[in-house]
């Protein structure tokens, strides 16, 4: 070997195992980010499939009468055809919504339970995703060391949040 040229890269075995942990940590936090980005879509889409596929289901106001502790209920007047007037539905106390007031909602098949429906409740249903994209964020730009996806990520869910909130209002 000429004294001026670097000797060949070659693998040393101290090399295999930082490689092999290093694949492990990116499985794992990718697995981690996975695992809590589908939480989010399922815990949203019990509620975004009832706002979202409308077609055949019963849509309708509601105006807020009464709150308890953690529901609201009121007399439901139906828009669509086929649909049936309800002298008490339920829907979900929140920030969304307030005693005195008129919603636009959908009925759950088979429930007296309503959501609300137009874009407020398109985007209200999706808040659980928004809150699994922030905290995506923070396994990815740890675990993952890819900051830029992160802050894409992170910023996503900011904005969905950030929108259901003036939504709602």
């Amino acid at each position: 070997m000429i004294p001026a040229m670097p000797a060949a890269s070659v693998p040393s075995s101290r090399t295999a195992p930082v490689t092999a942990l290093r694949f492990g940590r990116v499985l794992a936090m990718g697995a981690v980010a996975v695992l809590i980005l589908v939480g989010g879509v399922w815990a949203s889409w019990s509620t975004a499939q009832d706002v979202m596929l409308t077609k055949g289901k019963e849509r309708g106001t509601v105006e807020v009468t009464a709150c308890a502790a953690e529901t609201c209920t009121g007399p439901f007047t139906p828009v669509s055809s086929g649909a049936v007037p309800r002298s008490r539905v339920v829907i979900g106390e929140s920030v969304a919504v307030r005693k005195g007031r008129t919603y636009d909602v959908i009925v759950k098949p088979g429930t007296d339970g309503v959501v609300r429906s137009g874009p407020a409740g398109v985007l209200y249903a999706w808040v659980p995703l928004g809150g699994a994209l922030l905290l995506a964020s923070v396994v990815v730009a740890g675990g993952l060391r890819l900051r830029r996806v992160a802050w894409l990520l992170g910023g996503s869910g900011a904005a969905l949040l950030t929108a259901a909130f003036f939504a709602v209002q």
